[in-house]
């Protein structure tokens, strides 16, 4: 019937607004491209191609792929809450230092080494989460003030301590801030192709689906975030949740620097996080909030950027 297509765009419309989205973009960039006198066709399909059928290409497609799901879910979390977490890149370089160097002094402890080089990276991304959440919480300073100055901290922070404490020798006469190499046993690699850290990205994305709508926790976060007088009547403590989404979101962050400097660079430099923490943003809303979708999201963004280079 002629209103059956209307009906299912508007049951679905939250699929339909993401699709509706991307095949714009698509058209756009089409016209981009063809104003420079290239066949859109032949560029989309040398990006797919670089990103997932040559040789390497997926593997280093998921190993990009891994720190935007885990930055998409560090806004998605204080998302649901009413937050806007702009600090990922804060949380993701402050994770990536401390996780680079815990990875390092226990390299000789091996896998151990590498989860506790992550555990280092979570705590650190969420104690910068926490300063954000604990300030909304309890004195209404907002949180997109808090955690764009705790961008700059974190980046400060990082930089005097690569350059300083932290700093390895050979970086002494090189002049590239850099800290030690972190041993080859303590790394987090990958498994027939599958770089761990893409493991650890999904079952996180799933947890955190999990929790938000299977959990009393999942319940008290969205409650908060639909109508806070709602959530105070019912007596959820809407300090602590403000205070632990960003304490999550935070530690999400932390853990996909840790796994940038455990995984890709095997140690931490300044720039190591690039705009991951931004990219995270658009993971997020290009996912609705909804921690599923960020894995699509996040693959569509990591298939650009690992097929990108093959357009030169």
């Amino acid at each position: 019937q002629p209103g059956q297509p209307l009906a299912f765009m508007l049951t679905h419309q939250s699929g339909v607004v993401i699709v509706v989205a991307l095949v714009i973009a698509l058209l756009v960039g089409a016209a981009l491209i063809r104003y420079q006198g290239v066949s859109p066709w032949y560029a989309y399909e040398t990006i797919i191609r670089e990103a997932i059928f040559v040789e390497g290409g997926l593997t280093r497609t998921l190993q990009k792929t891994a720190p935007l799901i885990l930055t998409g879910l560090a806004v998605v979390i204080p998302l649901r809450v009413g937050l806007f977490n702009i600090g990922g890149q804060g949380q993701l370089i402050f994770g990536a230092m401390f996780g680079a160097w815990v990875g390092y002094a226990a390299g000789g402890l091996g896998f151990v080494g590498a989860l506790l080089g992550m555990a280092a990276g979570i705590a650190a991304g969420a104690f910068i989460g926490w300063i954000a959440g604990v300030l909304k919480a309890t004195r209404g300073v907002h949180e997109v003030i808090t955690t764009i100055m705790l961008n700059y901290i974190a980046a400060g922070v990082t930089w005097w301590l690569v350059t300083g404490p932290l700093q390895a020798e050979a970086s002494k006469t090189s002049g590239i801030p850099q800290t030690e190499l972190i041993p080859e046993e303590a790394r987090v690699g990958a498994v027939a192709g599958i770089p761990i850290g893409f493991v650890f990205a999904l079952v996180l994305a799933l947890a955190c689906w999990w929790m938000l709508s299977r959990t009393t926790l999942g319940f008290r976060l969205n409650t908060v975030g639909a109508n806070k007088h709602a959530a105070r009547y019912a007596g959820i403590g809407i300090n602590r949740i403000i205070a632990l989404s960003m304490v999550i979101g935070g530690g999400l962050a932390g853990l996909a620097g840790a796994l940038e400097a455990q995984g890709t660079l095997h140690r931490f430099e300044p720039a190591i996080g690039g705009t991951l923490g931004f990219d995270g943003i658009t993971i997020a809303l290009l996912a609705r909030a909804n921690p599923l979708a960020t894995i699509p999201a996040a693959f569509l963004v990591g298939v650009l950027r690992t097929g990108a280079p093959g357009l030169q």
